[in-house]
């Protein structure tokens, strides 16, 4: 998605300038060149009320360029909100002759060329130029450089979060920001992990692709699809280097892959950079936990040697109790880390190791109950408020009040496959030193069934994804896939398949078009390949545009493909919602069958194309794929119509 620039500059003809054509000769074609679409506030057309509309602009833009050829006090007044706003992002551009006003005397501004009040003809092309690099340059510098007079001169000033500074009234952008935030969610609910990843890609406005890789990231994360999801955090951080929570979750994520070693390098980085934030204790709370779990299970032997193992481990178990309540008591909010102290220093009675920490036990989980409740207050269905209240009854009430906590908490998980899972774990270690045995089995058996509920089903022996062209259409100038070779490709899909030993244990996916597809498709049910079929269209507008196209022979074989056994379709418009303004809904639903298969895991997915081994259309097209196969997968196998 292109970055969005807003321009503030005077309309029409002012002081023998024409404004107009300075934005549409010189302003706008530089910025597209440079990766943006540029909008002024007179191109709005829509009813509203246009201070409102430019409020949100200079709030939410990535770039902001600022036109200060005369004393325009809109245009001044725009720039100093933007300073105000935000500390970076700005571009300043001018013709005037002569010393600038004090206020900007000392920031860079680019001096373009007119000639009788209109761009210079003869200066045209490399103003254009110059333009270009100047707001390229300006947004991708440093992410720290601070352009605004503003935050440089208030060092601790912090710019405001763009969700907290809502101009009432103007609801386009936040009811489209919503509907997207909620199909993510319904994505995250149905397990379908390639739906996350294309709502990402699609991010509904510029401000939100830092937001939208960090919700994708936290989707993925709650599938256990984390290598996916480092993907998306690593995203944040090219943004931005110093997002917290990403850089958090990638601590989580390292520790869930069994790099401990990696893992307490990276958060001990954070920790250092972040010592007041109780987050990142409870981060390296965690990783000397699982390392000390790790070394008494690896220990093998039956319950009682890995009680002793786990005894003998007692430094490293208290290093992980210290970070845990440090973080609880940095903010007693943070229940989380203080309910894990309190069952690790249960454990360590347990062990028969003298627990000679300095906080009273009473005090501690006192403290932890009151945080709980009090979250509860504000969020009745949190899951981990509800869970650490259920951990507390673990350690100190009968079985029958234990148990009915955890039964309490798991109502609340929402198919939250992280969480229960992790529930599951830290029961699971508990269950191994035989501590209150009766209640924590019975815990388990709860969670047991609840992540039944919302477990994938048998993972695929292999999964088949297929992209191919389209039969070439009578008189084609350049051919492509013209119909003499159907037989051959045909031919050489099947030949593929019967190489892979393609079958009933296997997933396979594809569109509907006339040629490769269908071809695929026909030999995949010959073959009993469970099948989905991937529209990029409504199935009426798909079939007028992918279909009919090859004539009347090729809807049959659509329709005998959708009604044979083990094939679905699945359509995009109507699983992702509207497709966005000025995208291609065929790349769409090729990056959606492509992060689907990849969802699945690299070690099971398989990509054949049908391709003359030239270059796509970018994102989604049949050379961009490949290429994605080849970075995640095994190399594609191409069917090459040259050699038909």
């Amino acid at each position: 998605m292109a970055l969005h620039a807003f321009v503030a500059m005077p309309f029409g003809v002012k002081e023998g300038i024409d404004f107009d054509r300075i934005y549409t000769e010189l302003v706008r074609p530089a910025l597209e060149v440079a990766g943006f679409e540029a909008f002024r506030a007179d191109e709005e057309m829509r009813a509203g009320e246009i201070r409102k509309d430019m409020f949100q602009e200079l709030l939410l833009a990535d770039l902001v360029l600022v036109d200060v050829s005369i004393e325009n006090p809109n245009v001044w007044y725009e720039l100093g909100v933007r300073h105000a706003l935000r500390a970076r992002g700005v571009v300043v551009i001018g013709c005037r002759e002569g010393r600038l006003p004090f206020d900007i005397v000392t920031d860079r501004v680019l001096r373009y060329h007119r000639k009788n009040g209109v761009p210079d003809p003869d200066m045209l092309t490399a103003d254009r130029a110059a333009l270009s690099h100047f707001a390229s340059e300006t947004i991708q510098s440093w992410h720290g450089l601070k352009v605004s007079p503003v935050y440089n001169c208030l060092h601790y000033l912090q710019e405001p979060s763009w969700k907290s500074l809502k101009v009432d009234d103007t609801n386009e952008f936040w009811s489209v920001y919503e509907n997207w935030r909620d199909r993510i969610e319904v994505a995250r609910r149905r397990n379908r992990a390639g739906d996350i990843l294309v709502l990402a890609e699609e991010t509904p406005t510029w401000v939100l692709r830092k937001e939208a890789r960090r919700l994708a990231g936290t989707a993925l994360l709650k599938l256990g699809l984390y290598n996916l999801a480092m993907e998306q955090f690593e995203s944040v951080l090219s943004i931005d280097p110093t997002d917290l929570e990403s850089l958090c979750n990638i601590g989580v994520i390292l520790g869930r892959l069994d790099k401990h070693h990696e893992a307490e390098v990276w958060i001990r980085d954070i920790v250092d950079s972040h010592p007041h934030n109780p987050e990142c204790w409870s981060l390296l709370g965690r990783v000397h936990k699982t390392e000390w779990v790790n070394r008494w299970r690896l220990s093998g032997g039956n319950r009682t040697d890995m009680r002793l193992t786990a005894s003998a481990q007692e430094a490293l178990l208290r290093e992980a109790i210290e970070p845990y309540q440090t973080a609880f008591q940095t903010d007693p909010r943070h229940y989380y880390s203080g309910v894990n102290a309190a069952i690790l220093r249960h454990l360590l009675r347990h062990l028969n190791i003298d627990d000679d920490d300095t906080v009273d036990m009473q005090i501690l989980e006192g403290g932890v109950r009151w945080a709980c409740l009090s979250a509860l207050e504000k969020e009745p269905r949190s899951y981990w408020a509800r869970v650490s209240l259920a951990d507390l009854e673990l350690l100190n009430s009968d079985a029958p009040t234990a148990i009915r906590a955890y039964r309490h908490a798991g109502a609340a998980a929402e198919r939250y496959w992280f969480a229960l899972d992790s529930s599951r774990q830290q029961l699971g270690s508990l269950r191994d030193l035989n501590f209150r045995s009766e209640i924590v089995e019975a815990a388990l058996d709860i969670y047991q069934k609840e992540l039944s509920l919302i477990a994938p089903p048998k993972p695929p022996r292999q999964v088949i994804l297929f992209s191919g062209h389209m039969i070439d259409r009578p008189g084609r100038s350049e051919p492509r896939f013209p119909p003499e070779k159907e037989k051959s490709a045909a031919k050489a899909i099947a030949a593929t398949l019967d190489e892979l030993e393609a079958g009933p244990d296997d997933i396979a996916i594809c569109g509907g078009a006339c040629g490769g597809d269908l071809l695929f498709a026909e030999a995949c049910v010959v073959r009993d390949v469970p099948l989905t079929l991937y529209l990029a269209l409504p199935e009426p507008a798909f079939i007028d545009r992918s279909v009919i196209i090859g004539g009347n022979r090729w809807l049959d074989r659509f329709y005998s493909v959708k009604e044979s056994k083990g094939v679905k379709i699945l359509i995009a418009p109507d699983v992702l919602g509207p497709a966005p303004k000025n995208s291609n809904p065929f790349a769409r639903s090729n990056l959606w069958m492509l992060f689907t298969t990849l969802a699945y895991g690299p070690e099971r997915a398989l990509f054949i194309t049908l391709w003359n081994g030239r270059d796509g259309d970018g994102p989604g097209g049949t050379k961009d794929m490949v290429d994605r196969m080849k970075k995640h997968s095994r190399p594609p196998y191409v069917i090459n119509t040259n050699d038909l």
